[in-house]
C-alpha cells in the first residue's frame, strides 16, 4: 500500500525537517517548492497524502486544492500556514481540505494528523473499492481469492460482465494489491470520440494538430509505473487497434507530432461486457490484441445469479445511506427482500445501490417496504394478505384473478399474446376473465 506524503512548502528548512521526521515514522515523503512543481508530481505519481502550504510564491495553495481534487481526487489534503485565521481555515475545509494546522506546531500533532489522514484515506478505499464487491457467491470467493495473486504480476487482465457488475472495483484492487508505485489510470473507451482517442492514449506535442497549443502527455505517460485500465475495451476503434498492441510488445511510443521514444512501464487491466470472441469474428477486434490483453481473464457474474448476495449487499447499501443521509431506516422488510431476489438486475450492483439509496431519502420509517423500493408499475404485487383467506379454493381464485389482470397489463392487454403466454388458448382466457370478472372495459 502507498505511504507517499507530499510536502508542498516554499521554505526548504521546513520540507527537510519534515521529511526527515516523516521517514523515521516509515513515510516516504516528497517535496516540491512551487505549486508548478507540485502540479507536475501530482500529475505523476499519486500521493495519498499532500501537505499543503497556503502562502506559495507561485499562487495560493487553498485554491490549489481544486487542481488536487480534479486530478487526484482520492487525496487527503492537510493544509498549513503560518497565517492563519478562522476564514481561512474554514475556506480550506469548504474546499475539501481533510485538516488545518497554524505553524508552529508540534511535530506530534503533525504525525498524529497525519496517520489520521492515512486511516481516512484507507477507509475511504475500502467503502469504495472492497464493501461494494461483498458476497458469498462462490465465484465472487473465488476471484477475491485470485486477486491478490493476480496483483503480484505484471500480466494483463481482461474483465468480463454486465454493466454494473464491478469490473472497475476488480480493476481497482488489483492495483491496489499490486504494490505498484504509479497511477491507476482509467481510459472508458466508449466515452471517446474516434479522432480524440490516439491523442488520449499517446497524448501530443504543441503543433501536433489545429488547437494542440501545449504539449500534453496521454494515458500511457500518466500510468507509467503503474496500472492503465482501459473500460469497454471493445469499442476501441480498430485503427487505434494495432498501435496498442505494439506498445504492449515493446513498451515504447511516441506521442503525436513527435519523434522521440517514450518507454512506459505499464500494467494493462481492460474491461468490457461485450463478447470480444463474437467482436473479432466480426471484425470489429482484433485477435492478436485480444491474446495479448486477456492472460489473465476474470468473469463477473451478473447480480441475479448471486442468491443470498443481493440481500447482503442491499443491507450494506441500507447501513451505509442511512448514516449518510441520517435516517432511522434500519431494515428490509421480507416482502421487500423477496421482491429483490425476483427482480432481473439488468442494471446489477448499480442499480441495486441506486434503488436502495432513493428507498432511504424517500422513507420516512424504520423499516424499509416493497413501496419504499418505488415499485408500483413495476407488475409487482404484495400477496401477503392472500394468508388471511381462510378458504383455499377462494385464495386460488384469487391468486389467478391477479395473476392473469398483471399478464393482461405485461401485453397490453392482447388477449392473444396474453393467452399464448400463460400457456392456454384463446377460449379458455375468455372464460377465465369471465367466471373472473376482470373488467376489461376501461382498457
Amino acid at each position: 500500500m502507498s505511504n507517499r506524503i507530499l510536502i508542498v512548502d516554499d521554505e526548504e528548512n521546513i520540507v527537510n525537517s519534515l521529511s526527515g521526521i516523516l521517514e523515521d515514522e516509515g513515510f516516504k515523503p516528497e517535496g516540491a517548492k512551487t505549486l508548478k512543481e507540485a502540479e507536475e508530481k501530482i500529475k505523476q505519481i499519486f500521493f495519498p497524502v499532500v501537505i499543503l502550504d497556503v502562502w506559495m510564491p507561485d499562487g495560493d495553495g487553498i485554491n490549489f486544492i481544486d487542481f488536487i481534487k480534479e486530478h487526484s481526487p482520492d487525496s487527503v489534503v492537510i493544509v498549513i500556514t503560518g497565517h492563519g485565521n478562522i476564514e481561512t481555515a474554514v475556506k480550506a475545509i469548504k474546499k475539501g481540505a481533510y485538516e488545518f494546522l497554524e505553524k508552529p506546531f508540534s511535530m506530534e500533532r503533525l504525525l498524529l494528523t497525519v496517520k489520521h489522514a492515512f486511516e481516512a484515506y484507507n477507509t475511504s478505499r475500502s467503502i469504495e473499492e472492497g464493501i461494494e464487491f461483498i458476497g458469498k457467491h462462490p465465484k465472487i470467493l473465488e476471484i477475491k481469492q485470485l486477486i491478490p495473486k493476480i496483483a503480484r504480476s505484471k500480466a494483463s487482465v481482461l474483465i468480463t460482465g454486465e454493466s454494473g457488475t464491478g469490473k472497475e472495483i476488480v480493476a481497482r484492487l488489483i492495483h491496489k494489491y499490486s504494490e505498484r508505485k504509479g497511477n491507476f489510470v482509467d481510459l472508458n473507451c466508449a466515452a471517446i470520440p474516434t479522432e480524440l482517442a490516439e491523442s488520449e492514449l499517446f497524448g501530443y506535442e504543441r503543433g501536433a494538430f489545429t488547437g494542440a497549443l501545449t504539449r500534453k502527455k496521454g494515458k500511457l505517460e500518466l500510468a507509467d509505473e503503474g496500472t492503465l485500465f482501459l473500460d469497454e475495451v471493445g469499442e476501441l476503434d480498430l485503427k487505434v487497434q494495432p498501435k496498442l498492441l505494439r506498445i504492449l510488445e515493446t513498451g515504447t511510443f511516441t506521442r503525436l507530432g513527435g519523434t522521440q521514444r517514450i518507454e512506459v512501464d505499464i500494467r494493462v487491466i481492460s474491461a468490457t461486457k461485450k463478447n470480444l470472441q463474437e467482436e473479432i469474428d466480426k471484425g470489429n477486434f482484433r485477435e492478436d490484441l485480444y491474446y495479448r490483453l486477456s492472460v489473465i481473464s476474470i468473469h463477473l457474474p451478473p447480480l441475479r445469479e448471486r442468491g443470498e448476495d443481493i440481500i447482503l449487499l442491499a443491507e450494506y447499501f441500507l447501513n451505509r445511506f442511512a448514516k449518510e443521509y441520517k435516517k432511522n431506516c434500519f431494515e428490509l422488510s421480507e416482502t421487500a427482500k423477496e421482491y429483490l431476489l425476483s427482480r432481473p438486475w439488468k442494471g446489477n450492483v448499480r442499480e441495486l445501490k441506486n434503488l436502495i439509496e432513493r428507498a432511504v431519502i424517500l422513507c420516512d420509517k424504520e423499516v424499509i417496504t416493497p413501496e419504499d423500493l418505488g415499485i408500483k408499475g413495476e407488475n409487482y404485487v404484495d400477496l401477503s394478505y392472500l394468508l388471511n383467506i381462510k378458504d383455499l379454493k377462494e385464495a386460488k381464485r384469487e391468486f389467478e384473478r391477479i395473476f392473469i389482470e398483471n399478464k393482461l397489463k405485461e401485453n397490453n392487454y392482447d388477449l392473444k399474446k396474453t393467452a399464448q403466454a400463460i400457456g392456454i388458448d384463446l377460449s379458455n382466457l375468455y372464460r377465465k376473465i369471465k367466471s373472473l370478472k376482470i373488467d376489461l372495459t376501461v382498457h
